[in-house]
């Protein structure tokens, strides 16, 4: 017996006193004659048996001396079997939360191929809870509320009443998934500064020229970029925060589609890393209608981005500007920016309407698939 016990693996589930029993039928040992080889009493032998009781490594290693197989092989067949009993009871709970998915985009989520694009049955829904949090990175719905529910976060908008913390929820995970695949040095200030200087030299260029340069002197500075779309009901234009002490994240979802919008944005974040790295636990998730807020931070990162894209020593040039198409290109030539970026800043001033003609001076982008690129 003792040669046959070596190395046994078996298929199935079930607890080690079943293996203990067969062993004992084999040798004709009552329960009480092995209970006093290893040592233990009568009761404790019947409830390990039964797995009433979990198998220790002492008992694993009685067991060893006693009945000649490995401790090793009856710890793993232990740790089968609580493991097998764990997951019925994960499934258990996985059925009482299947509410938490109302709070979820799944058509969404869909479309990202977070979860398989198929109709969610009432059967399968105890799946897709446990493949969410998976996604999410939680134990829980009550840890997935901690985590992005109930986080401190400065948010600027004006629609809070439509905005969604499930739809907000999944496109902050969709971003960090995606920058723990960026590998960067520590994030460098000086060099982030640069680069900044650097990008916004770019604001003329198409996306295909200017998005990987940005996304490498982000690189190089240590600051993760990633560009993830807009997810309905979010009402996000990007975020700004840090992943840990050492490596801010801007993401942008492009909500808006316009690229007054997105440079804003971009700036705009860019001014929180820079000017507010001491609120390292803060999330700063912007709407892109730049709302009302009481945000002393918000409005610096305001008047930052705003002043990064057009300087605070051209503001005369621009209050005398006549809202025409020539004048508004041959300005934005002069300081190298896109006509565009000054067609936003003269609606957000309240000098021209938000449906004006010249919106055709601003340049739309949208987002191409990695196959396509």
């Amino acid at each position: 017996m003792t040669n046959q016990l070596k190395g046994f693996q078996p298929d199935w589930v079930s607890p080690p006193g079943e293996t203990i029993l067969d062993v004992m039928e084999e040798r004709d040992w009552s329960q009480a004659e092995l209970a006093q080889r290893l040592g233990f009493s009568t009761k404790h032998l019947n409830q390990l048996v039964k797995g009433k009781v979990a198998l220790t490594d002492e008992a694993a290693l009685r067991l060893e001396r006693v009945l000649g197989s490995t401790a090793n092989f009856w710890l793993n067949r232990e740790a089968k079997y609580r493991e097998h009993l764990a997951r019925i009871e994960a499934q258990e709970r996985y059925k009482a939360w299947t509410g938490w998915l109302d709070q979820l985009p799944l058509a969404e989520l869909k479309k990202a191929k977070v979860i398989p694009d198929e109709r969610i049955t009432s059967a399968v829904k105890p799946a897709l809870v446990e493949r969410l949090l998976s996604f999410f990175g939680v134990a829980s719905p009550d840890s997935w509320q901690t985590q992005y529910g109930d986080m401190q976060a400065s948010f600027r908008r004006t629609r809070e009443t439509q905005s969604d913390v499930g739809a907000i929820a999944s496109w902050l995970r969709l971003g960090e998934i995606k920058a723990e695949q960026i590998e960067l040095p520590k994030y460098n200030r000086a060099t982030f500064i640069k680069a900044l200087d650097d990008i916004r030299e770019m604001t003329t260029q198409p996306p295909q020229q200017f998005e990987p340069a940005m996304r490498q002197l982000c690189g190089e500075a240590g600051v993760k970029l990633v560009l993830v779309p807009a997810i309905p009901k979010s009402h996000v234009s990007g975020v700004a925060r840090w992943l840990n002490r050492h490596t801010p994240l801007i993401q942008i979802s492009l909500y808006g589609k316009t690229n007054d919008k997105f440079w804003f944005t971009f700036f705009h974040e860019a001014a929180h890393i820079l000017l507010h790295a001491e609120s390292k636990a803060d999330i700063f998730l912007d709407d892109p209608n730049h709302g009302t807020t009481d945000s002393e931070q918000e409005h610096e990162a305001n008047r930052w981005a705003g002043d990064k894209l057009i300087p605070p020593s051209h503001a005369f040039e621009l209050s005398q500007i006549v809202p025409t198409a020539p004048e508004i290109t041959a300005f934005a030539t002069s300081i190298n920016i896109h006509p565009g970026i000054v067609v936003g800043r003269l609606q957000h001033e309240g000098r021209l309407g938000y449906a004006t003609p010249l919106n055709k001076l601003k340049q739309s982008f949208r987002f191409v698939e990695e196959c396509e690129r």
